[in-house]
């Protein structure tokens, strides 16, 4: 008995460890919740203008008035959830100098502890408008974030721009923008515009909701292009750049792209627009972008896009991916994702949908624009396919998980992309939409293809722009309906599976095999100059920069296994100075020598001489017909009639 108290009397007297009521720290209490959205309708319109006049600081000076019902508690929040990005990705940290007045009074605000994007405060009596001065401080460097003013451009994400009541739905607030310009730019957006004079310009009242998903593109040298003369809703290709000269389109060019229109909508048979701006920048000074939006998009790509068009194929279907999610993501959206207002968190658990098929149809509808050759689309497609293969990490992390990425990781660059996985749902859900196009083709004898399921799901409701959700269920429901088949094992095998490999069964029932060659494609050579890299993946397992900087190593690779990882950087290969051309020879050379590579490495201040064993050549994807079977990926591809 004495024994057993003893060891009771132990057990509570290990530190930190308590039997009894707690006598340690408790938990102090949540603040006060924000008030949850409700689908009612906002008492007053906001007022928005913008001056985007000082280029020298890249500043944007902001002042809105936002209308009260009465005095009280009130709550301001900056957008931070926002469609297409998918995680919080709004740049609160932009926003500076935030001064809120009521009848030319200043009224205190203090920022919420935990949703830190809220401003409280508590509206006086007799006060019926709060007036709020604040600053945009874009980026004035890359190293801060993307830049968005140049002397020749910028980009106008209103995101950043506007502060919005907490309580109701963002569609059921109405605002009424006004934006100076420097003197001479012109500008191209959805909104429409009500008037321009002296550089100020006055867009019709919107949905907070609209005016957030209607970015603005102006610039000193700006061009605007009819995509769809004659057509039933407008669709205009609006061209900035940093000189002039950039923006000259050739005759070809531009029915190309009123091709991408075209074929668009033949694919899906509706427009969920009542006009449509695509808005491409020709810049290497503004940050690059692709960002989809209702009735426009945000792109941003090479300045030479037009004048050096023969060696830019892998820069050219962004448009095609961006336009598509006019339909796919825009319009149809996951349900999980939709959300009522910016500031509550969205869910990314079908992303392979909004994304992935994006992907497909994105490449698909810029072969069958001409925006790229069918053996641009077929080395593109060799590129996607080997890159996956070689994705090692699935072994223990399927493609479903990689869903969660935009908010794990905020696309922050990784050191091990081959292991850690990144957002591969967009490319691998492209080779899933792949496998099940060819599928349906082959079981319904070329009767039925995925443009069915394309025209079904995504082509309803002609000229609604509002949104439209959808869940698993809707997706496996119409899937079956285009041909009966067991689609909810087919999609979930492929999310969840572990591999070995890809999923590249829709390769060779599209009639082709992927195999690896010497020599790069011609789409190969024009990706590796667009990212000026040297791609060694499938050879030694290098990414290498333009100066020897290692930028990817493919995990359990010959480089991987020598020690190499990115940050390093190559001076020498076997005794000479690095440059691109000569470590190929030297891998060309050690097939036959079976010497392997040797390398000397700099790691910050340190150097050392490192043997990469690798004998076999230099490897290149590529696709190659199999023999007797039916070139579906070539029907897949082709222009629709």
């Amino acid at each position: 008995m004495k024994l057993h108290l003893l060891a009771a009397t132990a057990t509570l007297a290990i530190p930190g460890l308590s039997l009894a009521a707690s006598m340690g720290p408790q938990p102090v209490p949540m603040p006060t919740a924000i008030a949850q959205p409700r689908d009612i309708p906002y008492p007053g319109t906001l007022k928005l203008q913008v001056d985007a006049t000082d280029l020298e600081h890249r500043i944007f000076n902001v002042r809105e008035s936002v209308p009260v019902a009465g005095p009280g508690p009130f709550t301001l929040l900056f957008p931070r959830w926002l469609p297409g990005k998918h995680w919080p990705s709004g740049e609160l940290d932009k926003l500076g100098g935030l001064i809120i007045l009521g009848n030319g009074k200043p009224i205190p605000w203090t920022r919420d502890p935990v949703e830190v994007a809220a401003f409280h405060l508590t509206v006086p009596k007799g006060v019926r408008t709060l007036e709020l001065q604040f600053q945009h401080l874009s980026p004035t460097s890359g190293d801060q974030g993307r830049v968005v003013m140049t002397p020749e451009m910028m980009n106008v994400q209103w995101n950043s721009m506007a502060l919005y009541p907490a309580g109701y739905f963002t569609r059921q607030i109405p605002i009424q923008a006004n934006l100076k310009l420097p003197a001479g730019w012109d500008y191209g957006t959805a909104l429409e515009t009500a008037s321009a004079n002296d550089g100020v310009i006055q867009f019709n009242p919107v949905g907070f909701d609209t005016l957030v998903d209607s970015p603005l593109y102006a610039g000193r040298w700006f061009k605007k292009l009819d995509l769809d003369p004659g057509g039933r809703s407008r669709v205009t290709l609006n061209v900035m750049a940093d000189d002039p000269d950039l923006l000259e389109v050739t005759p070809d060019q531009l029915q190309i792209h009123r091709n991408l229109i075209v074929q668009a909508d033949r694919l899906y048979g509706a427009r969920h627009y009542n006009h449509y701006d695509m808005l491409l920048a020709l810049t290497d000074r503004m940050g690059g972008i692709g960002l989809e939006h209702q009735r426009s998009s945000e792109n941003g790509t090479m300045p030479k896009y037009f004048t050096d068009w023969s060696r830019l194929a892998a820069t050219r279907d962004l448009l095609a991916h961006e336009y598509t999610h006019s339909w796919n993501g825009k319009y149809r959206r996951p349900a999980d994702l939709w959300t009522p207002n910016f500031n509550l968190p969205m869910r990314d658990s079908l992303l392979w949908v909004y994304e992935g098929q994006t992907q497909y149809w994105g490449s698909v509808l810029a072969a069958r624009s001409a925006l790229v050759s069918k053996q641009d689309a077929l080395d593109s497609l060799a590129s996607t396919a080997a890159a996956y293969d070689h994705r090692v990490g699935r072994v223990w992390r399927d493609v479903a998980d990689t869903t969660n990425d935009p908010i794990i990781a905020q696309r922050r660059p990784i050191p091990w992309t081959s292991w850690q996985r990144s957002e591969d749902y967009y490319s691998e859900g492209q080779l899933i939409w792949l496998d099940a196009d060819t599928l349906i083709r082959e079981r319904s004898g070329g009767k039925k293809s995925l443009d069915d399921f394309a025209k079904a799901f995504f082509g309803v409701n002609d000229g609604d722009w509002s949104q439209l959700t959808y869940n698993f269920e809707e997706v496996v429901r119409t899937l079956n309906a285009v041909q009966p088949y067991n689609w909810a094992e087919f999609l979930t095998t492929r999310l969840e599976g572990h591999g070995p490999g890809a999923p590249l069964d829709g390769l060779a029932r599209g009639g082709y095999r992927l195999v690896y060659t010497e020599t790069p494609s011609d789409y190969y050579k024009s990706n590796e100059s667009r990212r000026r890299i040297t791609d060694l993946t499938y050879s030694i397992g290098l990414v290498i920069g333009r100066d020897g900087d290692i930028g990817g190593v493919l995990w359990d690779s010959p480089s991987f296994k020598a020690g190499l990882t990115i940050g390093q950087k190559i001076i020498a290969v076997n005794g000479l100075t690095y440059d691109s051309e000569m470590i190929k020879t030297a891998i060309t050379k050690a097939k036959t020598a079976n010497a392997g590579l040797e390398l000397l490495i700099r790691a910050g201040d340190r150097y050392r001489m490192v043997k990469v064993s690798y004998s076999g050549g230099l490897q290149y994807p590529k696709l190659e017909r199999i023999t007797g079977t039916p070139d579906r990926l070539g029907d897949i591809l082709a222009s629709k009639k």
